[in-house]
């Protein structure tokens, strides 16, 4: 370390105490990226475990005083490089803060602080009987304030919407330490602006969330669950563009490749049916068992090879599993075989979803590219994995992947962020003016730029 480094560290000790700090080198190694690929990361001046808002308050005084840069870290189980450490900057991670401050029956409501990881609020509400929709693949063990910064989607969203839908309030403290409120509790209210949906999203770069207010909802019926086997990924897509246009609003569709499901077989060894593209859909509530026979003349229409409807939860659960380690499988093939994974996320309009697949398919045959195909089909949502030994290539093919969301009037990035991966993309998405106006934003929550920079803007 230089001396002005050790100077700096020393006054951050005296300022927060050791409790809060880490600055040994092998442990802060753990808190310099999130599991993004292909996006730069630096060196910090040391780790930040705040435990309340005055904490993280008094380190962003501090930080403001200093002009250091502040990365907030919520579970880093982000892809697109949004939590990773800048040279000379602060980690701030609030793994510690993970307190279900509160669980509301009469008002469905829950107060939580942002380390609390999703899986275990969905786990503590359902003993309720409610239900906290949002169900990111990473459920179990991604962070609450990780998917208010990123607005997070997940298998349900197709009818139940994604993070911003739920989040009724939040605490936050702004760069140079002061704490805000923005939200209400009532149903309705609309004095001022929203600056709670602004904050919903932007990845850290305007305030760090200390504190979230969740709308929660009575738990659902037990779903059914098709599952539907088609020869390729055209047939597949054209029955997810009809179940759209029959109005008819699975909790569920998702869908995965042939590639993907050969994986998934190769990791967990769960027998299902390969060298197919599979659809899993679930319906709940009232008209569920209605819905589900639609879906099945659907799915023979377009030529599906297998139908299958349960309400048996075991197996339903077991299909989840398959859907949630699509990821971590196609990540061991790319190791078995000496390759390098690179994960897409992009969005179409779902009665474009057919062209995407098209695209997508067109893109892997000019690159030579393996690339699983997985992802929320209900809402245009696909997850294109490049598996790639040529970084060029698969960057290459990955731009392509992205305009081509674009030019079907779609966007960079349906649930993961912008990050560091899409900063180009995100201006080739925003016209100049609305450009423009982030910029302002920005400024305005944090005029000196220390709040993750590099991510977004």
């Amino acid at each position: 370390m230089s001396t002005t480094a050790t100077d700096l560290v020393g006054d951050l000790r005296a300022a927060l105490g050791d409790d809060l700090l880490v600055t040994d080198p092998d442990l802060v190694g753990g808190y310099v990226r999130d599991q993004s690929r292909l996006t730069e990361h630096g060196t910090p001046l040391a780790v930040v475990a705040p435990r309340s808002t005055d904490d993280v308050a008094a380190a962003l005084r501090w930080a403001h005083a200093h002009a250091v840069p502040v990365v907030t870290r919520g579970a880093g189980s982000g892809l697109v490089g949004g939590a990773n450490a800048v040279d000379g900057g602060l980690v701030l991670t609030l793994h510690r803060m993970d307190r279900i401050v509160e669980v509301d029956v009469a008002g469905a409501r829950a107060v939580v602080q942002p380390g609390v990881i999703t899986g275990d609020l969905r786990a503590a509400v359902a003993a309720h009987g409610l239900f906290y929709p949002p169900d990111p693949g990473s459920v179990a063990f991604c962070s609450i304030g990780g998917n208010v910064a990123t607005n997070a989607g997940g298998m349900c969203c197709v009818k139940y919407g994604v993070t911003g839908d739920y989040v009724l309030a939040l605490e936050a403290v702004l760069p140079d330490g002061r704490v805000v409120h923005t939200g209400r509790l009532p149903v309705k209210g609309v004095a001022g602006y929203d600056l709670t949906s602004l904050l919903v999203g932007s990845e850290g770069t305007l305030a760090v969330v200390t504190e979230v207010t969740l709308r929660l909802l009575p738990a659902p019926t037990t779903p059914g669950t098709l599952v539907a086997s088609f020869t390729g990924l055209t047939a597949a897509g054209a029955f997810v563009a009809e179940v759209a246009a029959a109005g008819i609003t699975p909790s569920m569709l998702e869908l995965m490749d042939s590639t993907t499901v050969t994986a998934v077989n190769a990791m967990a060894g769960m027998g299902l049916d390969e060298g197919v593209v599979l659809v899993l859909a679930q319906c709940d509530g009232p008209g569920a068992t209605a819905d589900l026979a639609v879906l099945e003349k659907a799915a023979e229409r377009h030529g599906a090879v297998d139908v299958a409807v349960s309400s048996d939860a075991e197996e339903a659960a077991m299909l989840l599993e398959a859907r949630r380690i699509a990821l971590t499988a196609l990540e061991r093939v790319a190791a078995d075989t000496g390759r390098q994974w690179l994960l897409d996320d992009v969005a179409v309009p779902r009665e474009r979803m057919v062209e995407l697949v098209a695209a997508i398919e067109r893109i892997a045959a000019d690159h030579d590219l393996t690339i699983g195909v997985f992802g929320h089909a209900g809402d245009g949502n696909l997850h294109p994995t490049l598996l790639y030994t040529d970084e060029t290539v698969a960057l290459a093919a990955f731009d392509a992947i992205t305009a081509a969301a674009l030019a079907m009037g779609g966007t960079v990035t349906g649930e993961h962020g912008v990050g560091r991966l899409k900063r180009v993309w995100l201006g080739r998405e925003l016209d100049p003016v609305a450009d423009e106006l982030h910029t302002g934003v920005k400024r305005v929550f944090d005029p000196t730029g220390i709040l993750n920079p590099g991510v977004v803007r």
